[in-house]
């Protein structure tokens, strides 16, 4: 009997209208812009006007992945939509967007695992799809960062930016091309070193914590950038070892753009040139979980991703959560 896998049929991305240079966030933070650069590798990235949100985001990305599919909405068997700023706490921001959408019925869920939360999604669709409860599934990560931001702190607002991702995993039946296998992980012990602490049931909003400003994103982020260059790279050795293949292997590498710093140290460790790795914060920001997702329709719509071709996908971000994910284009 053939074992069923799934495989990504069509990719998409979008940003909000507004563009975001690095003159502009050096004025609010009192610096100079070609030291954001500098120090992030960031010279412009996006940010959200009043009439745009999570799910509009997210809508516009499905959109495109449809399209390049060939399908519509109501060919979707469920969606599934990662994001740690949803329109509002519930309901869902998946369920917002299936509205959008137009579509009655399937389910839609929302996950929050941080900036590995495509690859967490990525991997609940994968088991739907496997075990043959689905056919068709939407995958977005949808992120607007710019309304949790305290653009005072020079550790956060430098970074950020607002996108959107999305997939469609389709359930195939030939081995030999799709999602090999994915790996999620997390560590609760270092749950501080990103983190909005408040707005939620521990801390309710009030009038202290908006002039403490605990409802803004906050990092620590030399212990974080230790921490996720150690596991993300073992994760990944042991994860290409798993499916017997080589770093060599790799056609394409696509990480979570966190910052350009910890990219081409992995890179360099992991022994992948430049163009292998797939690189777009300088122009976007690090959107959170929605920057693997637009890396790889931006790889995909530039004509990186062969049939065939061998593509790592690996992020890391708050929880701590990690995750990597081996796919053979086609």
């Amino acid at each position: 009997m053939t074992q069923a896998i799934s495989r990504i049929s069509g990719t998409g991305s979008a940003l909000p209208t507004r563009l975001v240079e690095n003159l502009e966030v050096a004025q609010l933070l009192g610096k100079d812009p070609s030291y954001i650069f500098r120090v992030s590798g960031i010279r412009t990235r996006h940010w959200v006007e009043a009439h745009e949100n999570c799910s509009s985001l997210a809508e516009q990305a499905s959109r495109q992945a449809l399209g390049q599919s060939g399908l519509t909405p109501n060919d979707l068997d469920a969606i599934i939509v990662s994001t740690t700023s949803p329109d509002m706490p519930f309901p869902s921001t998946a369920c917002l967007l299936q509205a959008r959408l137009g579509v009655v019925g399937i389910p839609a869920f929302d996950c929050s695992a941080s900036c590995s939360g495509f690859l967490y999604g990525l991997s609940m669709a994968d088991c739907f799809l496997r075990a043959g409860q689905f056919q068709r599934c939407l995958v977005v990560a949808s992120e607007v960062k710019s309304r949790t931001l305290d653009r005072e702190d020079l550790s956060t607002a430098i970074l950020f930016g607002d996108g959107a991702g999305a997939v469609i995993l389709e359930r195939a039946t030939n081995s030999d091309l799709g999602v090999m296998s994915i790996r999620i992980h997390s560590d609760g012990q270092h749950h501080d070193l990103v983190k909005v602490s408040a707005g939620g049931s521990r801390q309710s909003l009030s009038q202290a914590v908006l002039d403490n400003r605990s409802h803004t994103l906050r990092i620590q982020g030399s212990k974080l950038f230790r921490i996720a260059i150690r596991q993300l790279r073992q994760a990944i050795l042991k994860h290409v070892e798993e499916e017997k293949w080589d770093v060599s292997d790799l056609d394409q590498v696509i990480f979570h753009q966190a910052n350009a710093r910890m990219i081409t140290h992995l890179c360099r460790t992991l022994g992948v040139s430049s163009d292998r790795c797939v690189a777009i914060m300088e122009d976007l920001g690090n959107t959170s979980s929605a920057s693997l997702p637009m890396a790889l329709d931006f790889a995909n719509r530039h004509n990186r991703l062969k049939k065939g071709s061998r593509i790592l996908l690996g992020a890391f971000g708050g929880g701590l959560t990690w995750g990597t994910a081996l796919v053979r284009w086609g």
